[in-house]
């Protein structure tokens, strides 16, 4: 009877469902901006990312116009759109799901008449509306106006979808990494690899169109590109990678696809692993 309620909770979403998703953002809002200045801190740190993007490319295409078919202003864009995307999509479901785990506390949400996955979801909703302010907003104005990005998307309507599919694959993601702390308890060492691999495979280091074909091709079929690579590919208003090429409806139709793919994964996850969970810690 218990196994069946962990099991029901996984997929069920109140009847109210806005109402819980309004009233839990909301709550993480004002409790988040207590320490707003502490978010703000990445106004300086993004920035400083950038310039150091400027130097290094200025260095590298000093003796060359082009490079992969991207020129300097191209490689600059790029950078700037993903310093940005990254303040929307921001994500710590991974730790705050392993940090329950590993305390016990998480036996307190299997008696939620929720699932915890949607309130989750709430509470990044609520976390990144207020980094919308105090991160995105300042970022967006001064790439915009100061270092002269061209922020504004080609495809507006789908820019805004993709960004959206972008922000819930960064958090099934994250979360189907938390959820690794079912069977090892404690998974920092996992949250940091996922966190590396994040970085390098979704493009936030470099161009995937920058790596060769063969991996370009694994890479289209891993869940990281839909983060960072595709909402950037929209927002200049092209797709392509590993010889692959889309057109903007037809990549943002695809990754709601990996989108709906990665809930199933999760569900998949969530299932296994609720099975292990012992209340460690409690």
């Amino acid at each position: 009877m218990q196994k069946n309620i962990k099991l029901k909770n996984a997929l069920f979403v109140p009847k109210h469902a806005y109402g819980i998703l309004k009233a839990t953002a909301f709550a993480t809002y004002k409790e988040w901006a207590a320490y707003r200045s502490h978010m703000a801190v990445s106004i300086f740190v993004g920035p400083m990312y950038f310039l150091i993007q400027v130097y290094i490319w200025k260095a590298v295409f000093s003796s060359r116009g082009t490079i992969n078919g991207l020129t300097l202003k191209q490689m600059l864009s790029y950078y700037g759109i993903a310093a940005v995307i990254n303040y929307i999509v921001f994500d710590f479901a991974d730790w705050n799901l392993q940090m329950h785990i590993r305390t016990g506390s998480f036996i307190t949400f299997m008696l939620r008449p929720m699932s915890h996955r949607f309130y989750a979801l709430s509470q990044k909703v609520g976390h990144r509306m207020l980094g919308f302010w105090v991160e995105f907003l300042p970022i967006y104005l001064l790439f915009l106006f100061v270092f002269k990005i061209p922020l504004i998307p080609v495809h507006p309507i789908w820019a805004v979808l993709s960004l959206i599919l972008s922000f819930l694959m960064s958090f099934l993601v994250n979360y189907c990494v938390g959820m690794t702390a079912f069977w090892l308890t404690k998974a920092d060492g996992v949250r940091r690899m996922f966190s590396i691999m994040n970085s390098i495979l979704a493009g936030a280091f470099i161009p995937l169109t920058f790596f060769p074909a063969i991996l370009q091709k694994v890479f289209f079929f891993l869940p990281f590109q839909f983060i960072t690579y595709v909402p950037i590919s929209v927002m200049i208003g092209s797709y392509k990678l590993g010889g692959i090429e889309a057109t903007i409806p037809q990549i943002v139709f695809v990754q709601a696809l990996a989108v709906l793919l990665m809930f199933f994964i999760s569900e998949i996850m969530w299932r296994l692993g609720i099975r292990k969970f012992t209340g460690v810690g409690a």
